[in-house]
């Protein structure tokens, strides 16, 4: 059987159980004691960091974030402008001053080529043209008269002794005279019943009477400004500015939709010419759009105009939340950790239902909705419930 052990025996192995590498006991004693307290310090901050951080989302502001998905969307290019004329025609004295005596049209009054719109009053060149027409008829007679005697004399030229033969070329040159008498006469009754005819302002197509600023007892003189203007064949067509990323989009013979001011259904048009030239001060090019004959489109009307120019799948977020600094467009959206986000975005238009995103997300981010201009990147957020955001 094996002895007892001694106490000294006993007190050599503890020291050695107690020592570590050679390293006296006091020292492992100590290493224990500083890893037990490293332990509880952690343990403390950790707990505490943890009720911080609670306290903190407690009271962190409640926002609307949600992810805006994909959308199918059609893309449209879109321009403002004006209902005008096709072609707009002044009318006015061509150079005859006068007058005005009567006025035979309004505006809206569709016109034929030809029908009178106004007169001038013919009493001076009316009296012309008496007076001309009283020359002519005697210049008629002298030529007769004188015809007559020229052929009795050459009747009788023959005759022994009757007339010489100075006397009937004299005759005969009286005839040629009066002859160019005649038509010297009629010339200028030709010419004064030209003037007699412009006392009456005509159309000089078909078409529509857009406005009128003739007036009875009004005095006009060639080179005025105009009584009447005339569409003609009653064409119109809207006039409009479109930017200049969105020129190139369209083209000839692409439908178009315009609505007019006052008017709820939409009018189909036809794009009928593009500019050939941008305007340097606004970037903004002219498209004109065929329309159909209607009641309801006046020229001089405010028209916005629509057409559709392709289709795409972009995420689409509220107005709301786009935002902008001297960086660019941004929006915030919220992060894993409940914290605010920065992400910068390209913007590729609008439609109704929000701006169209085409680069910067890929619509899965949890997008902050409103109120984004309130917070700042980093910071911790709580977010709305999707039953009370709806």
């Amino acid at each position: 059987m094996n002895e007892p052990q001694s106490i000294d025996s006993l007190t050599e192995k503890t020291s050695d159980a107690l020592s570590l590498g050679g390293l006296p006991r006091r020292y492992v004693i100590m290493g224990a004691a500083l890893i037990v307290i490293v332990l509880l310090v952690t343990a403390f901050l950790h707990r505490h960091a943890k009720i911080a951080t609670l306290t903190e989302l407690e009271s962190a502001p409640l926002v609307t974030a949600l992810p805006p998905g994909r959308t199918p969307f059609t893309m449209t290019a879109t321009f403002t402008g004006a209902i005008v004329a096709r072609y707009d025609m002044p009318i006015g004295v061509d150079s005859e001053s006068g007058r005005i005596s009567a006025i035979l049209v309004e505006v809206g009054d569709v016109v034929r080529r030809g029908q009178v719109l106004a007169r001038l009053d013919p009493a001076v060149v009316g009296a012309q043209v008496a007076s001309l027409h009283a020359s002519l008829e005697q210049a008629r007679a002298e030529a007769a008269l004188a015809e007559a005697d020229y052929r009795r004399a050459a009747a009788i030229a023959n005759s022994v002794g009757a007339l010489s033969k100075e006397e009937v070329d004299r005759r005969h040159a009286q005839v040629a005279t009066t002859t160019a008498r005649v038509k010297s006469a009629e010339a200028q009754v030709a010419e004064v019943e030209a003037r007699l005819g412009r006392t009456e302002i005509r159309a000089p197509a078909d078409g529509l009477v857009l406005t009128r600023t003739a007036e009875v007892g009004q005095a006009v003189t060639p080179g005025a400004m105009p009584l009447f203007r005339l569409a003609r064949g009653g064409d119109v067509e809207m006039r409009a500015q479109i930017a200049e990323q969105d020129l190139p989009k369209l083209q000839v013979g692409q439908e178009t939709q315009v609505r007019v001011t006052g008017v709820d259904a939409a009018f189909k048009g036809v794009v009928r010419l593009l500019a050939a030239v941008i305007d340097p001060q606004t970037r903004l090019g002219e498209v004109r759009i065929s329309l159909p004959h209607d009641k309801n489109l006046k020229p001089g009307a405010f028209a916005r105009g629509e057409v559709t120019v392709g289709s795409d799948v972009r995420p689409i977020i509220p107005q709301t939340a786009l935002m902008s600094d001297a960086k660019g467009n941004y929006v915030l959206i919220v992060g894993a950790d409940q914290r605010v986000l920065r992400r910068n975005v390209k913007v590729g238009g609008t439609q109704p239902s929000g701006i169209v995103i085409v680069d910067g997300l890929d619509g899965k981010e949890r997008v902050v909705t409103l109120a984004g201009a309130f917070l700042r990147v980093g910071q911790l957020v709580r977010l709305v419930a999707s039953k009370d955001a709806a």
